[in-house]
């Protein structure tokens, strides 16, 4: 398993088995439409790449893997193992709360200055939603739907007629609405395209702290 697993990497790195390298196998097998492997291989040594060629790319594949790979394996030193633990525990991990909080959800959170959470596995199989925000002894739930990707509003409409008797009993149970928030990806950030949906979150949770 340890060598399957240096050889791929190192493969993937030195791109050996891109399409430059070994040609279109992925067209070229579906050209062939082979019923055996050996029926395949013939093929392929006689239509795309020769066998000699496929056994110098092996070959180069163990030059990189004993001496480039080696070399570079000599120079890492117990600092740069300690450091790059360091870099991936902490530095990455900010990282990506900081770009957790930049979503959708995130976004809601600054424009509200409520705390929002994500719901328990239970409300989302239940009830339909994704996050909620606490009010007192009562809770609203929010549920966020992408309209990119292929994704269109006919079908969230859709969707949001078979939940609607969820987000009903959520309702019942907890006390607050439950709001659908559509986000697209504008740039490199997602944002809140229904933004009036926010001003009715912030009804809402007038009217439970009202209660």
């Amino acid at each position: 398993m340890a060598k399957e697993w240096i050889l791929n990497s190192a493969m993937n790195r030195f791109q050996l088995n891109f399409k430059k390298n070994v040609g279109p196998t992925s067209e070229s097998i579906r050209k062939c439409s082979p019923k055996t492997l050996n029926e395949w291989r013939d093929y392929y040594f006689e239509n795309v790449k020769s066998k000699e060629h496929i056994e110098g790319l092996g070959k180069k594949l163990y030059v990189k893997i004993t001496e480039v790979i080696q070399s570079e394996v000599e120079d890492v030193s117990e600092e740069d193992c300690i450091d790059y633990m360091m870099q991936l525990v902490i530095n990455r991990t900010f990282d990506g709360y900081i770009t957790e909080i930049q979503t959708i959800y995130g976004q809601l959170q600054g424009i509200l200055h409520v705390k929002i959470q994500a719901a328990p596995d239970e409300w989302d199989r239940l009830f339909n939603v994704d996050f909620f925000i606490q009010v007192g002894e009562k809770y609203i739930g929010l549920q966020i739907k992408p309209i990119n990707s292929g994704i269109q509003l006919p079908e969230i409409f859709k969707e949001y007629a078979l939940q609607e008797k969820t987000h009903q009993k959520f309702t019942e149970v907890f006390g607050g609405k439950v709001f659908y928030l559509f986000s697209a990806k504008i740039g490199d950030k997602k944002e809140i395209q229904n933004k009036e949906v926010i001003q009715d979150i912030k009804t809402e949770i007038e009217r439970l702290e009202a209660l």
